[in-house]
């Protein structure tokens, strides 16, 4: 199911979303998941709030991570997607990861609540394997997931962004290197997310982004994820026909979140 040469990190991860999610199908079945689904309205255009002239902003919300700890955030998942919404964000990403990152399915939720209302899509940042997260994702919000390359071989790429396309979700495909570049596009992937971080060592460098983004095809939506601190990396990027930026750490440590976003758009 997860790929054998996949990083320690995420095979680390995997281990422990595996024991999560024996607990959370016990506690929703599937069909309750469904049921769920059936009484909520139809997702927003993600990819299409990503197109424009400008690079746009995924800002994240984010509780900690492996490298760092907790963040120890001074506002409340509601509170930054309310930040995030009135001051130029184009997507809200939510990692809802547990043992790693701090997160919850809730923040997911309770994300979403609050970006509907400005028409802002929200992407579930998971570690995604199994279909019923992707499920699990509509019901509680996400308009679009996050899909990695780097764990996932490529057929079970492809099942998953079917049954994602059958829900009305769309799929961020984060890539790292070219050939999972070439991996991401064999499945049809349409927004292509290039980590800049490199999950082996977490050093983080730009160059993964000036490296690939020749190699994507124009129509295809392009985001570059990690290591942008201020608007002169995200100017950087431009002339690679980078479509938007995902900002997470930045953006949650600040005193001033909003004022910060601004400062990136």
């Amino acid at each position: 199911m997860i790929k054998s040469n996949s990083p320690n990190i995420l095979k680390e991860i995997v281990d422990a979303k595996k024991l999560r999610l024996v607990e959370a199908k016990k506690k929703f079945a599937l069909s309750d998941i469904e049921e769920r689904i059936k009484n909520s309205g139809y997702p927003l255009n993600f990819s299409g709030n990503l197109m424009s002239n400008q690079i746009q902003i995924i800002a994240e919300i984010k509780k900690g991570s492996p490298s760092k700890g907790d963040f120890n955030l001074q506002f409340s998942v509601s509170d930054l997607a309310e930040i995030y919404s009135r001051n130029g964000a184009s997507a809200i990403s939510v990692l809802t990861n547990e043992d790693h990152f701090l997160g919850d399915i809730n923040d997911l939720k309770l994300a979403h609540e609050v970006a509907y209302k400005s028409r802002i899509p929200v992407l579930r940042k998971e570690f995604i394997f199994d279909p019923y997260q992707i499920y699990e994702s509509r019901a509680y919000g996400a308009d679009a997931i996050l899909l990695i390359v780097a764990m996932l071989e490529p057929s079970h790429l492809t099942e998953l962004m079917q049954i994602s396309k059958s829900l009305w979700i769309q799929n961020l495909v984060e890539v790292h290197d070219e050939n999972e570049l070439e991996i991401a596009l064999k499945c049809g992937a349409e927004i292509i997310g290039i980590n800049n971080r490199d999950l082996r060592t977490f050093n983080t460098s730009l160059e993964t982004t000036s490296d690939l983004a020749n190699l994507i095809p124009r129509e295809t939506i392009l985001v570059s994820e990690s290591g942008f601190k201020n608007k002169i990396e995200i100017d950087s990027v431009k002339k690679y026909g980078v479509n938007a930026v995902l900002v997470g750490e930045s953006l949650v440590v600040s005193d001033d979140p909003g004022k910060k976003l601004r400062e990136l758009l």
